[in-house]
């Protein structure tokens, strides 16, 4: 039996490369867009069509998982408090952490999964401990350029047993050529560079808005 993967589709070129080696390794993947923003000038809509249209060329099941209280809760409301105490928030730390490598991948062990997989470029690593038992660790990705393990390393340990990198061993300019040759839409879509989720967005309104 085929081991069960959801993988967060982000409707972006990275997502879409990791589905599709992870389908080539023997996976049952199921796509998951994670709906967290849906404001005025974000990418939410076209990325979500993006996604579709991923999932339909791989042939693999698609959902969308609608996390926008939580995101707002866990995210966006932590945003707003640590500029408003005087410090610099990560709010892609957090959403890593909270959204998710927590409630999403809470709901796909809930739902039967087996493992949860994101574009990201990082590796895991199995080594022995002192007493000969194997433990999981966060690895900076092979492409140093584009790591992205600072993001992740508030994931608990323990999860990273069921958590999947597909690009870790990949440079970004391999992820690209796979694209192409698989005919992905998502080809050359370019990176989003924005905040998780929201996008490139004006922070000085966003917090002029909000705190004055």
């Amino acid at each position: 039996m085929k081991q069960k993967v959801a993988l967060g589709l982000s409707g972006g070129v990275d997502s879409s490369v990791a589905a599709a080696l992870l389908i080539e390794r023997g996976y049952e993947v199921t796509g998951i867009y994670l709906e967290c923003y849906n404001e005025p000038g974000c990418r939410t809509d076209q990325d979500k069509k993006d996604a579709l249209q991923v999932a339909l060329k791989l042939g693999i099941k698609f959902e969308v998982l609608d996390f926008r209280k939580d995101y707002k809760e866990k995210v966006v409301e932590y945003f707003y408090g640590e500029y408003k105490t005087g410090r610099t928030p990560n709010p892609d730390v957090m959403c890593n952490k909270e959204i998710k490598f927590g409630i999403f991948y809470d709901w796909a062990m809930l739902n039967g999964f087996d493992y949860v997989a994101t574009g990201h470029y990082a590796r895991i690593v199995e080594v022995k401990s002192e007493k000969g038992e194997l433990k999981s660790l966060l690895q900076r990705a092979r492409d140093e350029s584009k790591d992205q393990s600072y993001f992740l390393w508030q994931i608990p340990s323990d999860h990273l047993n069921h958590v999947l990198f597909p690009l870790g061993e990949m440079l970004k300019t391999e992820v690209r050529t796979k694209a192409n040759e698989l005919g992905l839409l998502t080809a050359t879509k370019p990176d989003s560079m924005g905040i998780c989720f929201v996008g490139d967005v004006d922070v000085s309104k966003l917090l002029k808005d909000r705190l004055g």
